[in-house]
């Protein structure tokens, strides 16, 4: 089975990016997480996703261990994803337990959240 890759289309890259999102974009939180979704001009890109890990939650192993947790769970339900033009940008709190997040849980409290709020950005 060969491996999927986001493409630099599907993913935020630049801070300008990043703030736009942050500014103008609706903000939801769950226990974990704090998500900024704005919606953008539509240009066929579909969800592009940015992840935000603060050196608060740990040394670099364990942020760029939920990184991967969060962009796999993106990675995996793509397709049940709006296809929408939004830009999300997920956060991890400073107090999230990154050792004993696994990908099951990240799904869970991810997608949940996520949906709820593509959802409410495309009213």
């Amino acid at each position: 089975m060969p491996r999927r890759r986001q493409s630099p289309v599907e993913r935020l890259r630049k801070r300008e990016q990043f703030l736009a999102c942050y500014r103008r974009g609706a903000r939801y939180t769950s226990p974990n997480f704090i998500y900024y979704a704005r919606p953008r001009a539509q240009d066929g890109t579909g969800v592009r996703l940015g992840t935000t890990v603060t050196k608060k939650v740990g040394k670099a192993v364990l942020r760029t261990r939920l990184k991967r947790l969060i962009k796999e769970v993106f990675r995996l339900n793509k397709d049940h994803l709006q296809q929408d033009d939004v830009d999300i940008v997920v956060v991890a709190k400073k107090n999230i337990n990154g050792k004993s997040m696994n990908c099951q849980l990240a799904e869970r409290e991810l997608m949940r959240t996520v949906s709820r709020a593509l959802r409410e950005v495309r009213k």
